[in-house]
């Protein structure tokens, strides 16, 4: 019993790992040209795919009110919100597979809702499952991205890194010193 205390204290001691980031996009779709100095904790159980992936979520809707929120954290928010001057949420971002509750909540808390799916085939069974349950949330938007463009992107993850991301055509070249890829997101909705 002492062995599974000390199991539990340690787990819960357990800190998100902190990323710098800057962030450069070229968003030529939107004419939106920015620099975004980020700090990205990942969370105890996330993967630097996910993180990745959030990251990559970010540049797709980067704005200046755009924000990564506790995610993992807290279930009552999403990976990422743009939230307007009075606090109403513009846009609510989750990435990978989230549950059809919390879709409908998001949906009805937000002006528009996006998901970005990664998992492969996995994903496109969830969205299999879940698509006709969701026909009628006129708010949201679902992107599946390719698996092998994702496990690149996860390749160039680095506590401390800088990433340029032009997006063109809604296909999103991101690149550092340790390479680049070319990430064409699916419309599944």
């Amino acid at each position: 019993m002492a062995a599974f205390a000390t199991l539990t204290i340690q787990l819960m001691a357990l800190r998100a790992t902190i990323y710098k980031t800057e962030l450069n996009v070229a968003d030529t779709d939107r004419h939106y040209y920015a620099s975004h100095a980020l700090t990205i904790a990942r969370h105890p159980s996330e993967t630097d795919l996910r993180m990745m992936v959030r990251l990559l979520a970010f540049a797709l809707h980067a704005d200046e009110s755009l924000a990564f929120t506790k995610g993992l954290s807290d279930v009552d928010e999403p990976d990422i919100w743009k939230k307007d001057l009075t606090g109403a949420i513009d846009l609510w971002i989750e990435v990978g597979q989230p549950e059809e509750r919390r879709i409908l909540k998001a949906c009805g808390r937000a002006e528009q809702v996006v998901i970005y799916c990664y998992g492969g085939h996995a994903s496109e069974i969830w969205w299999a499952g879940v698509r006709g349950k969701l026909e009628r949330l006129r708010n949201l938007k679902v992107y599946g991205l390719p698996q092998h463009a994702v496990n690149t992107l996860a390749g160039l993850a680095a506590r401390t890194m800088s990433l340029d991301v032009n997006i063109s055509d809604r296909s999103a070249f991101v690149s550092n010193d340790q390479g680049s890829v070319t990430i064409e997101p699916e419309v599944w909705r």
